[in-house]
């Protein structure tokens, strides 16, 4: 969609914004659908548990909006709604707690070597699948094989698993065995990195490091994840594709069986808000239309709000550096500093967005202060266009941003209009359907993309930096490439010192943030979620981690 004015007034205009903001060529942006679902990953670890508050319920299912998943085929995912489901059917050798550290799921314990290279792990006494089979170290190694096999085109597997000695050489297909996994018997397996690093660990947690059960995909073909055979704290009983998908406690769990008894997603659709005060859905987040009413004192649904801290993500604008006109950095500077990105915050999403100046959310790993964004000042956007070698002949700018119809964001269409009226650019619009968008997406065929964000998957810079950023990494959408940056975080993968790898972070946040790989427009701020009174222990996270069977519905 090309945008322009409309009956004679800009955007701008309106939004409402003042006169006096106008002259100065300021732009509003929008906040997106009212009635969204609660975030997938809320927010806060620790005192973040809704208040207990006595109540009355006939069953034990917690029901909330959701969305269908592009998979749920743990090896395949590479989004938090296809995540959030995951981690609470499958586990892997070890997770991450609702209080954001490492814990042990299958594995009860691990060693690692002097040489920090090889993690020995000692599975649990008795761990066993949903069928209620024995889980070995055999179906750990089966499963890793599995996700680096090429025929399961994982678009995730090379990012979480190619520190393991031997995944590359799986995943082209030159060997059958990952030389870096051993089984040393039924309840230990051995694996074996390329280097010592930090954050290995961690990476195990991602979904493309889960357990899955080889008979199970054997016997039911391709339909296997309909009734896949997991170890989670959940079974799948139920996905009906747009209407609904429901998710069982599995009575045998090893870390303890769920306290509910199903929580049941409803993918149709429909206002959020409405379904809440309906009773048909027992949490919600709260979008800017219904702000005002929720945070009134005087109103009973205030007395259910939850304000949950920030999650630890950032929405883009992404650029393809290696088409024209985002090959020229002056171009991708000159859109940057194009954007006010406070005005957007105050005066549309009501400070419900923190501006984003640089790449780590605030409060994360790493997070630094003073890092020198590229702030809103025209005048620069303008002679940074005039010196670029796009100044006489602009190349046609196609916009891409996932959904099927309907308005593309008046965030965006905002930020396109300021880029018109401040540089004289126009945008077109695209939109393209979530699985497709995302298989596009890594196949680096878009211009110019937005409408989503990046979620951390643990918490180390290298989530952020290394893996958005590096030259060589699947998931740099952007083509970006400088090799200052890929020296400064291939030394932070290895350097012994977390006061070390956090300077080469810093400065390696710096060179992206100056190069214009994108544009980095909002953290997630406060967000306000409704839950009724009678479900007690949902855990607000920053993350998207298991935490599901931690909830009850008081009777």
């Amino acid at each position: 969609m090309q945008l322009g004015t409309w009956n004679g007034l800009t955007l701008l205009q309106r939004l409402g914004v003042p006169a006096a903001l106008l002259a100065m060529g300021l732009l509003a942006a929008g906040c997106g659908d009212d009635a969204s679902p609660p975030p997938s990953a809320g927010a806060a670890p620790a005192g973040s548990e809704r208040p207990a508050e006595p109540a009355v319920r006939v069953d034990g299912v917690l029901r909330r909006i959701g969305n269908d998943p592009p998979t749920l085929d743990p090896h395949k995912v590479s989004d938090t709604t296809s995540a959030a489901y995951a981690v609470e059917v499958f586990g892997g050798l070890v997770t991450i707690g609702t209080d954001l550290k490492i814990k042990p799921d299958l594995a009860e314990s691990w060693e690692l070597s002097a040489d920090r290279r090889t993690y020995t792990f000692h599975l649990r006494p008795g761990i066993r699948f949903h069928s209620g089979k024995a889980v070995t170290a055999e179906d750990v190694k089966f499963s890793l094989e599995r996700a680096l096999d090429p025929q399961t085109f994982s678009p995730t597997v090379d990012t979480y698993l190619y520190d393991v000695v031997g995944a590359k050489e799986k995943l082209e297909g030159r060997v059958q065995e990952i030389s870096g996994v051993r089984v040393v018997d039924a309840d230990t397996i051995e694996i074996t990195i390329d280097a010592p690093k930090a954050y290995f660990l961690a990476k195990l947690t991602y979904p493309t490091a889960f357990v899955v059960d080889r008979e199970n995909i054997e016997e039911e073909g391709r339909d296997w994840i309909r009734k896949p055979n997991g170890t989670g704290p959940f079974k799948l009983k139920e996905y009906r594709i747009g209407e609904r998908l429901v998710l069982e406690r599995n009575p045998h769990y090893h870390l303890g069986a769920a306290k509910l008894e199903a929580v049941e997603f409803l993918l149709s659709g429909g206002s959020a808000m409405a379904m809440y005060e309906n009773g048909e859905i027992d949490i919600t987040g709260v979008g800017l239309a219904d702000l005002d009413r929720v945070t009134n004192p005087n109103e009973p649904l205030n007395k259910e709000l939850v304000v949950a801290p920030p999650d630890f993500d950032i929405f883009y604008i992404g650029f393809n550096v290696k088409e024209p006109p985002f090959d020229d950095i002056k171009v991708r500077q000159a859109l940057n500093h194009a954007i006010n990105k406070q005005l957007i915050a105050d005066r549309v999403m009501a400070n419900t967005v923190v501006p984003a100046k640089a790449i780590l959310p605030p409060g994360f790993p790493g997070y630094e202060e003073g890092t020198q964004g590229l702030g809103f000042d025209p005048e620069k956007a303008k002679a940074l266009l005039a010196a670029s070698r796009y100044a006489e002949a602009m190349p046609r700018i196609i916009l891409t941003v996932p959904g099927t119809g309907g308005s593309v964001g008046l965030d965006l269409e905002v930020i396109a209009q300021m880029w018109l009226e401040t540089l004289g650019l126009q945008v077109e619009f695209q939109q393209v359907e979530w699985a497709t968008f995302l298989e596009d997406l890594h196949a680096q065929k878009f211009q110019v993309f937005a409408g989503l964000g990046w979620a951390a998957d643990y918490p180390d810079p290298q989530n952020f930096l290394d893996i958005l950023f590096h030259s060589k990494s699947p998931l740099n959408h952007s083509g970006y490439s400088n090799p200052e940056l890929d020296r400064l975080v291939e030394s932070a993968r290895v350097a012994e010192t977390w006061e070390e790898r956090a300077s080469l972070y810093r400065r390696a946040e710096q060179l992206v943030v100056t190069d214009a790989a994108w544009v980095p427009l909002w953290f997630t701020g406060e967000r306000m979620v409704l839950i009724k009174p009678y479900v007690q222990g949902y855990r607000l996270t920053p993350l998207i981690v298991p935490k599901l069977r931690e909830v009850s519905i008081s009777r």
